[in-house]
């Protein structure tokens, strides 16, 4: 317990803000310190700041003034999908379509290499991580990382209205334990993160007409040349290649073993080729899909989604897509 006790200790202040080490109290936990973090003077400006910014909308029309028309090359990322880019090959990196998950961009500040995923669940969080660090990390241990966060809207808000902030936490929920994962992970890394944007939870949650909690922004795009960061929305065109097929393969993955607690390889880096994985469906998985396309659109809504109120209005084709 003592060793145990050290090694935590001697890396729990791998989270920098401002360029300044963050150091809440060792014996908290995730949660704490993501609440801690939300409530810095630096991240909640960062977030007013994202929230005041105007979406970008990616179509692929013949629209002259489309955003999809003036891009030399974009990587488009899914569910449980990750890819690392280099600047000099891509030019934007982004993901969309998110509720209760969690988009997450890690830049090396030295090389400008980086990695985006869209992450949904704290089981995958730590191999995840492992996997975007893989090829932007370098041997100097000095590089900062530049870390952005949105998504993981509050999806309990709306059913405990009056519940302080801090005690959100011993609540069940998607958002807020994925949220506090990825926090807990990067903390106690070796490597420094410079948290940029904390776009998460309250900070990204408006109220509709009807009371329902729903998130403000769904996705965002990483500027490559820069590393910053815009609230983004695609269309279905956009979301390329190979749509549906990749859909399959996020459903497939959940019952393959080989793809457990990671995240799905979609883009070759050094190559700058997207190599989608063959992927196959259970049994079980199969007969699910059977039983889905029988099911009216209200039902495949609550049926398939960890936020019914909230997704957008593409979701339930979007799912018909990937069982028909």
């Amino acid at each position: 317990m003592i060793q145990k006790s050290k090694v935590f200790s001697e890396f729990s202040n791998m989270i920098y803000v401002g360029g300044v080490p963050f150091s809440p109290d060792e014996s908290s936990q995730g949660t704490d310190t993501l609440i801690a973090l939300m409530e810095h003077p630096d991240l909640v400006s960062a977030s007013n700041s994202f929230k005041s910014t105007t979406e970008k909308k990616f179509s692929v029309s013949e629209d002259s003034n489309s955003v999809k028309s003036k891009i030399s090359k974009s990587v488009y990322i899914f569910q449980k999908e990750f890819a690392t880019v280099d600047p000099a090959l891509v030019d934007l990196v982004g993901t969309d379509e998110a509720t209760t998950c969690v988009g997450i961009s890690i830049r090396n500040c030295r090389t400008g290499m980086i990695s985006l995923a869209h992450m949904d669940f704290p089981n995958i969080v730590e191999n995840g991580l492992n996997q975007m660090l893989s090829l932007i990390t370098d041997r100097d241990s000095d590089t900062l990382l530049d870390v952005h966060l949105v998504g993981g809207f509050d999806d309990i808000s709306s059913q405990h209205p009056n519940l302080a902030s801090r005690n959100r936490k011993k609540l069940e929920g998607y958002s807020y334990p994925l949220c506090a994962k990825i926090i807990e992970t990067l903390r106690i890394r070796s490597e420094k993160f410079q948290i940029r944007t904390l776009h998460v939870l309250g900070q990204n949650t408006k109220f509709d007409t009807e009371g329902f909690a729903c998130p403000i922004f769904h996705g965002f795009v990483v500027d490559t040349s820069n590393g910053s960061i815009t609230p983004a929305s695609f269309d279905r065109k956009s979301r390329c290649p190979d749509e549906i097929v990749r859909r399959i393969r996020v459903t497939a993955s959940f019952e393959d073993p080989n793809w457990s607690h990671k995240l799905l390889d979609t883009y070759e880096t050094n190559s700058d080729n997207f190599v989608i994985a063959p992927c196959a469906w259970t049994t079980r998985q199969k007969r699910i899909a059977t039983t889905l396309q029988s099911l009216s659109d209200t039902e495949i809504l609550l049926t398939c989604s960890s936020s019914p109120s909230a997704e957008a209005p593409d979701f339930v084709d979007n799912e018909r897509s990937g069982i028909t």
